[in-house]
Order: C-alpha cells, then structure tokens, then sequence
C-alpha cells in the first residue's frame, strides 16, 4: 500500500495550488472520455498479449480513476477512503457464498443471486453509453439469469433469419424508418445468437472490421505494385485484387 499511497500523494500535489496547470483544470467532465480512451486502450495491451504495455495501460486508467475521486473529494461530495470502504461493503453484499453461509449449486444460481443483490430494476445503472453489441449482450444476460432466454442457439438463429426477411419486406416496400428499425433488431438478433455460441459480440465485430482494415490496405498494396491507385480502379478490378487476398497463401509443397 505505500506504492499506493506514494501514487495518491503525488495526484494531490498536481491538483493543490503550484501544482501542475493543466491537472488543476480538469474536470469530472473533461476527463470522462479520458476514463473510455484508457479503457480501450487497455483492451489492446490485453489483445496485443503484451504485459508490459498492459502494466502502464492499467496505471494509467488508475491514475483517471484517482482523479475522478479527487476532483469530487475537493467538492466535500465524498473521499478515498469512502470510495474503497462501499466497494468493500459491496463486494462481501455480493458474495454470500465466500462471506457467509449462502451456498449455491450451480453457478447460474450465483449469477441471478448477484443480479438479485445489486439491483432494484434489472437494468438499474447498466450504462447506456457502452459501446451498441457490448450494451446488447449485457442486456440479454441480465435478462436471461431471470429465465427469459432461448434453450439453445437455433432460437436465436432463426430470429436473425427472420429479421432479414423483414428486411427485405421493408426494402420492398420502400418504408425508410421500418428499415432501419429491422437492421437494428437483426443486430440485436446476431448479438444473441454471439452470446448463445459463448462468444463476445463486441469483440467479433471488432476482428472483422480489423480483418476488413487488413484485406482492404492488402490490396491497396497490390495496386501500388502494379503502378495503379484504388481510385482509378474499376469495382470489378478491386473485386479480383480482393479475391486474391482473401486466399490462403501457398505452401512451399505446392
């Protein structure tokens, strides 16, 4: 704890008077999407593998957090010490089972006994600015620990079937609003057949558009070889340079 404290100590000298000008001017407001960019970037040390980076991402996400606190502290709203004592209370709340007598056979049962816990609506303070698939899945889970869910994938299969059929009926018909209105449910709709499948919506939108990037800039570099720009390029020329990305390369047997 005296790394933690050290860390505490110097936040508080950049936010007092002679401190740094630019800590001193910042703001529950001005940092909120500091908290969302240092998050993400997070998330690419963890998908890179790379533990180093993830050390500095997660301390630097800490230092946010630590000044979201301060900056209310200054305002007499509540201090450190408030923060870590309702964390603790909260987390031994939601863990009968490890500080208490409270036993569960499966862990179902422990999920919907948590939800149970820290809730009075079953979407009370779920954040509505999280990413759309991410938001999607969350809300599905938490629907589902109360039982309101498909036994097994072909459910959900056959709704995201049925949503491009209603799809096609609303292109048909030339109903602009009932379009988007269906593109948003076929969403919804691939994002639960994702978390029936045990997969992660957010994350598989994530590596296709990467997988895109990587195809896309691939071929860009095909036509610079042939002494050629994309933006003089027919669509069926892109099409044939695209195709040829997209197939495995061959091994030295071949």
């Amino acid at each position: 704890m005296k790394a933690f404290d050290r860390v505490w100590e110097i936040i508080r000298r950049l936010r007092a008077p002679g401190g740094c000008p630019w800590d001193r001017q910042q703001t529950n407001e001005s940092l909120k999407y500091n908290l969302v960019e240092e998050a993400y970037e997070v998330l690419d040390a963890i998908d890179r593998g790379d533990p180093q980076s993830l050390k500095e991402e997660l301390g630097d996400i800490l230092l946010v957090t630590l000044m979201h606190i301060l900056i209310q502290e200054e305002k007499g709203n509540f201090t450190l010490e408030e923060v870590l004592n309702h964390l603790a209370e909260k987390l031994i709340h939601r863990h009968p089972h490890v500080f208490g007598n409270q036993e569960f056979q499966t862990q179902e049962e422990l999920l919907a006994n948590w939800e149970r816990a820290k809730r009075k609506g079953i979407f009370e303070r779920l954040p509505r600015s999280l990413p759309a698939l991410l938001l999607a899945q969350k809300v599905q889970k938490r629907a589902a620990r109360l039982g309101f869910d498909w036994d097994d994938p072909s459910g959900p299969l056959e709704k995201v079937a049925e949503e491009v059929q209603e799809i096609r009926q609303a292109m048909d018909a030339h109903q602009r609003e009932k379009v988007a209105e269906e593109i948003g449910d076929l969403l919804f709709a691939v994002v639960n057949l994702a978390r029936h499948l045990g997969l992660e919506a957010e994350e598989l939108a994530r590596q296709a558009v990467q997988k895109f990037m990587d195809r896309f800039e691939a071929i860009e570099a095909k036509a610079q070889a042939m002494g050629r720009s994309l933006n003089e390029m027919t669509l069926e020329e892109m099409d044939q340079l695209w195709d040829e990305t997209k197939k495995p390369p061959r091994s030295v047997s071949d």
